[in-house]
Formats: C-alpha cells, structure tokens, sequence
C-alpha cells in the first residue's frame, strides 16, 4: 500500500459511505461520545469530520507494508507453525515466558507474528469463555453491518423501541448506539452477566446523563446484542457462524456447543456467551492487525477498525476505551511500548488478545473459566509475561 496514489486517498476520503462508519448526514454529524452541559449531541463542521475521516482512513491505508500486504501469508485449514530459529525468535527465551505462563495460571497462550504462528503454550486448540472479549468481537460483526448501512449509531435506544424491566426513564432513552459502543449510554439498569464488583461499583440510575460519562457495563453490551438483531434480523451467533467463523477458517468452533445466551430476571437482555480456542481467537486478531483484510477478501472496512480502536474515553492512565476494545496510549499497553498503535481485548480471569499491527503481531492468552481450579491472570501478570514473550522477538523487531 505505500505506493497508494495520493489522489486514490483523496478519493477515498469523498466517498465514504453516509451509512458507514461515518454514518450521519451532515445536519446529524456531532462529536463522539461529547455532549454538552444539558446531554444535547453538540455539533461538528462537515469540513473538521472530512479532516478526521481522512486522518482515520489515511492511517489504515498506510500501514507498514508487512503489516496487511496482500503477499503475506494467512492461516489456511490450519496455521504454519515453523520453528522459531527459522523465524528469528529465540527458543531458549520463549521457553522463559512459557515458566512465566505455568506460575501464573495460563492455560494457553499463542504468538502470531506474520501470519504465522511462532509459539504456542497449553491447550491452544480447546473452545474456552471468551468472557468480555465477546464484546470485541461483537464489534467487529457490528463493523460489517455497519459498513453494508444495515445499522445507524445515531439512532436512540428510543428510536429502537429498546427497554428492560421496570422501564428506562425518558433520559436514559436518549442514549444512542454509538454511546452503547463507547460504554457511555448512562444506563445504570441492572445486567445479566454481571461480576459482584460490577454490581457494587454500577453508578446510581440517573446519576449521568446519556455521553457524558464511562462505565464498564454489561447492561450497555447485552442491549447492544438485543439491537444487533433488531438492524440485521440475525442474531450474534449466527453472525459470529456467518461473517467470522466460516470466512476466516475457525478450526475448534462449533456453533451448537461453543454459544449459549444466559439470562437473569434483572434484565430483559441476555448475555451472547461465545467460548473460542485460542488458535481460532488468533484469527480475529490477525483480521484486525490487517485492517478489517483476509486474503483477498475485505471481511470489514480498514475505516471502521480506525474508529473502533480510536479510545473516546480515558478510563486510566495510559489506557482507553474505543467501540468495544481497549485502546493503548502513547503506544503502550500492558507496561510495555510498542512502535506503533496498539490495542486488545480483554476479558475475566486473564482473557487477553494483543494487537499490534504495524509488526504484524497478535498475542492470545487463555485461561479456562470452566476449570475447578483456576486462577486469575491480572493484567500485571500478563504483563510479566508479555515482557518475556517481547524479549524472545527477532533482531530489529
């Protein structure tokens, strides 16, 4: 792509879609998440959003060659796993990380780096709970539909006919699709799938007004599965099945055994549980290091990945949150830099995918929920680990 014509750019920038991810007319166009004072949507000129369109896209398109280069090698019915000498990995210092992963609990981890696969620990083959990092997937499949104009981030939870039991107030309505994505809908409804410190730390009904503040919450993430299936007339699973599972190769998944909805008389919107090997999560990650591109097909738009991990919200320090997946700052994440953008998703008991794509490098760390006895992997012992596997890379990484 580094030869890519400036005008094609330029052609880029005045034809993106209206319903995509820039997906409002111009009357509509306003800042992300910003609302002022009284929770009104505050506006944005047609010209500053051309600006950002561009920059978002520009970037996607001018990824370092090696990082979605049509010529780079994808997983087929399965991954080439060369030997790490071949790679340019040192063996003896990922035989360090995998000391790290047993005492701390991993039960699986998987290092993809151009396309291949240069190490792997534990089960990697075994469908585990995704936990949270269901939310970023939902993401993508959210990207496809909205790339093919089926879904509109502007519309309200009102608008959608969308509530729960015991009604939202007319203020909580106003949240539109956007702010479910940024977890900044200022509805602080009870969830299904919720964890006890969610429920105790879930900010009081009506406390913050619709886009003016973030909170984790699984309340805006079930609904945001309720509203996928409104737009698309499918629901997650068979999207999951559809757009990802079958286009990329998922080689453990099963529909019937690997989803089930859990749901809680606290709300009327269940939870999309999705349990995914590691080897097939790597897949995803590698989809999203190549800008939305697997092999010659562009599964979701490189613009949507852009905005998806652009953080709209800082939720601590060097840390942000975008549609779905936690943004890294300042090129960090983890405790560790990184030479570009970096982004994850992550989920409980030590659920973590890396994405670091200007080197082409996806990270996948498992742990077994439904094991007895497990333990949980914090992000300061994914950290450790991660220090491990960093040090293990090529020369000139």
């Amino acid at each position: 792509m580094g030869d890519l014509p400036v005008l094609s750019l330029l052609m880029v920038w005045f034809t993106v879609s209206p319903h995509g991810v820039f997906d409002a007319p111009p009357q509509a166009w306003h800042a992300r998440g910003q609302r002022n004072d009284d929770g009104h949507l505050m506006t944005l000129l047609p010209c500053h959003r051309l600006l950002l369109t561009f920059i978002a896209v520009s970037i996607a398109l001018w990824l370092p060659e090696g990082a979605w280069a049509a010529s780079a090698p994808y997983p087929g019915d399965s991954w080439d796993e060369p030997s790490p000498a071949s790679t340019g990995w040192s063996a003896d210092k990922l035989q360090a990380a995998d000391e790290v992963a047993r005492s701390i609990g991993t039960d699986a981890y998987l290092v993809a780096h151009r396309g291949v696969v240069v190490h792997k620990f534990g089960e990697v083959t075994k469908p585990m709970n995704l936990a949270s990092v269901r939310k970023s997937v939902l993401s993508v499949l959210y990207g496809i539909e909205v790339d093919r104009s089926r879904i509109d981030l502007n519309k309200t939870v009102a608008e959608l006919g969308i509530d729960d039991r015991d009604g939202l107030s007319e203020a909580e309505k106003t949240a539109t699709v956007r702010e479910l994505l940024e977890a900044r809908s200022g509805i602080y409804h009870p969830a299904a799938y919720e964890t006890a410190g969610a429920k105790k730390d879930r900010p009081f009904r009506g406390s913050h007004k619709p886009g003016t503040h973030w909170y984790y919450n699984n309340w805006d993430f079930n609904a945001l599965g309720t509203i996928f299936a409104k737009f698309t007339g499918s629901d997650v699973f068979a999207s999951l099945d559809k757009e990802l599972a079958r286009p990329l190769g998922f080689q453990d998944f099963s529909l019937s055994r690997d989803t089930e909805y859990v749901s809680e008389l606290a709300s009327t919107h269940p939870a999309y549980v999705m349990r995914l090997s590691a080897r097939d999560l790597a897949r995803v990650g590698l989809l999203m290091a190549r800008g939305g591109r697997w092999q010659d097909r562009q599964i979701v738009s490189a613009r949507w990945l852009a905005e998806s991990t652009t953080s709209y919200s800082d939720v601590s320090p060097g840390l942000g949150y975008g549609y779905l997946w936690w943004v890294g700052q300042d090129n960090r994440a983890f405790g560790q830099r990184f030479p570009g953008a970096v982004f994850s998703a992550r989920g409980n008991f030590g659920q973590f995918v890396l994405v670091d794509p200007s080197r082409d490098l996806v990270i996948v760390h498992r742990v077994d929920m439904d094991r007895l006895f497990k333990r949980q992997v914090t992000v300061a012992r994914f950290g450790d680990l991660l220090a491990k596997i960093l040090a293990a890379t090529p020369s000139g990484f």
